[in-house]
Parts: structure tokens; C-alpha cells; sequence
């Protein structure tokens, strides 16, 4: 009679597992983003926002455009929708307008978001629809080229800037501001705590919210801009930004040879579009059921 071998004596021990691995898509994994890209922080802190929050996940919802940062919505294990380039707002405002009891937040890019979206986050804006929106201002179009992008500063190199871009970027925080948004805050991934109680706050608050995450891009924006490694880039994030709540909007500019300003910046109580409709829908129902009722016309 032979003896058992050790190895057939060992119990297998259960693989550890990471507490946000309920929350990807494990069959999407690995993700495309590059090592140094801030890209996953911001992901981290906004999965740890929704878990601190208290809607159940079958009432979140995550819309995204297309670039770098929008391929968040493939990787979070809820419902998503990866929509067409600069459409993620319209998608998600039809989504919260058929569904007004969803949470629905997006997750996209400067350039998705303020180029050809830009429109609609205006408007949306106005409108105060009930949207979470964090964008990613890494400075530059990452996925398709390198080009400048409405968040890249004034003097940075790009592949269609070559001796430097000449055009005024968005002021990202004041144009939300000055559209109408509830709450707009911007942060770094460098100040992860700081992001993610934004998040936290934006995903709280009533109406339309907006989150601007400065982010290090080292493969496509740094190398040409002489931070080709992603802790440099980090590193000068630190140095260079100034946390001030209280700043005016034209402090919030991003200029190259001035510190980035961060904080909480706005939080205000606005009726939300959502309220509005339903008031409307509630005044019109009472209107046209006393017009039946004398007699008359929709006209009169």
C-alpha cells in the first residue's frame, strides 16, 4: 500500500479576492489603459463612491461616449451603454427621462464630452437634467492620435500642435457653472481621498452635477511634453495644484506656468428638469379635465 503524496493531502486554498471584483467585468479584463494612465484611479474612486452610496446597483446606470476614458462603461459590472462619440449625454438623458428612478452618471473624456458633445452638455446643463457627469481631462485625445483637444492648455505640445497649441482652452468648471450645474467640483488622481467624496457628493445631489478629474496621460501627452512616466506626472500634480473651495471662475483657468485650482466649487439647489415635467404633466392633466368637463376646446 502506497502512501498518499503530499500534494494530494494539500486542501486548495481559495484564491483571495479583490473587494471591487464584484463590481468589473471579469470577462472584459485586462483593460486597455496604459501603465502611468490615471484613467483607473478615477475608476476606482468612482466604484467606491457607488458602493458608499445608497442606490442598489439594479438602479445605476454608467453611459459613455468614446476615447480612452469611455471604456469604463464596459468594464463595470452593471448597466452600461458605450454609445457613439459626443452622444453619451443625449443617450443618458433619454435613458433618465424613460426611467426617472435610475441613477444615471457618465463617464467620458474632455474631447467626448466638450468637442463634439459640447453642445449637448450645455444644454443638458440648462436644463438641469439629473445627471452625474465625471469627466477625464487629461489633456489630450489619447486613443486616436495625440491631437489637441478643448481641455489641452495653451503653449502644450500634441501631434497637431507641434510647436504648441495656440488655442484657449475650455474652463471646463466655469462653463459647467455658468450653463447651470448643481455642483462642480475638479480634482486630480493625485488627491484620490478628495475625488472620490466629489464623487460621493455628486452622486447625492439632485439635478445636473459635474466632477472634472485632472489626469496623467505619460504615453501620449507627457512624452511630448517632457513627463514621459506616469509617477512624474503624478508627482508634478501635487506641486502644481492649489486647493481653494472658495475660488472665483476665472481662477479656475488651466495655465502651464500657474498652479491648477482645485476644490468643491459650486453646490446649489436648482429645480431639476425631471420636476419640472412632472409638474407640467400634473398642471396639463387638470387643464385638459376641465376643459372636457365645460365643454370647450384645447384651444380656448
Amino acid at each position: 500500500m502506497t502512501e498518499p503524496s503530499v500534494s494530494e493531502n494539500v486542501v486548495p486554498q481559495k484564491q483571495p479576492t479583490h473587494p471591487m471584483d464584484s463590481w468589473l467585468r471579469q470577462d472584459r479584463l485586462p483593460h486597455i489603459w496604459c501603465p502611468g494612465c490615471g484613467i483607473g484611479i478615477a475608476f476606482s474612486a468612482t466604484i467606491a463612491a457607488i458602493k458608499e452610496s445608497d442606490f442598489p446597483r439594479e438602479k445605476i446606470s454608467i453611459v459613455s461616449g468614446i476615447g480612452c476614458s469611455s471604456r469604463a462603461a464596459g468594464y463595470l459590472n452593471i448597466d452600461s451603454f458605450h454609445t457613439t462619440h459626443g452622444r453619451a449625454i443625449p443617450f443618458a438623458t433619454g435613458l433618465k427621462l424613460a426611467n426617472p428612478d435610475l441613477k444615471v452618471f457618465l463617464f467620458a473624456g474632455d474631447g467626448d464630452l466638450f468637442s463634439i458633445g459640447g453642445n449637448h452638455f450645455i444644454h443638458a446643463a440648462r436644463r438641469n437634467m439629473d445627471l452625474t457627469i465625471i469627466c477625464i481631462n487629461n489633456y489630450i485625445y489619447g486613443m486616436t492620435g495625440g491631437q489637441f483637444s478643448p481641455g489641452t492648455p495653451m503653449g502644450a505640445m500634441s501631434s497637431t500642435s507641434p510647436y504648441g497649441n495656440q488655442d484657449t482652452p475650455f474652463n471646463l468648471p466655469h462653463l459647467a457653472e455658468a450653463a447651470g450645474a448643481a455642483f462642480v467640483a475638479r480634482w486630480t488622481t493625485a488627491h484620490v481621498r478628495q475625488l472620490k467624496k466629489a464623487i460621493s457628493t455628486a452622486f447625492q445631489k439632485r439635478g445636473f452635477t459635474f466632477v472634472e478629474v485632472i489626469s496623467p496621460c505619460p504615453t501620449v501627452y507627457g512624452r511630448r511634453n517632457k513627463q514621459p512616466f506616469g509617477i512624474q506626472m503624478m508627482k508634478t500634480l501635487l506641486e502644481t495644484s492649489q486647493i481653494n473651495h472658495n475660488a472665483r471662475g476665472h481662477e479656475w483657468d488651466i495655465l502651464l506656468d500657474k498652479p491648477v485650482v482645485l476644490g468643491n466649487f459650486i453646490d446649489r439647489e436648482r429645480e431639476t428638469f425631471v420636476e419640472r415635467q412632472k409638474a407640467f404633466q400634473e398642471h396639463m392633466e387638470t387643464y385638459l379635465s376641465e376643459k372636457e368637463i365645460k365643454g370647450g376646446t384645447y384651444g380656448d
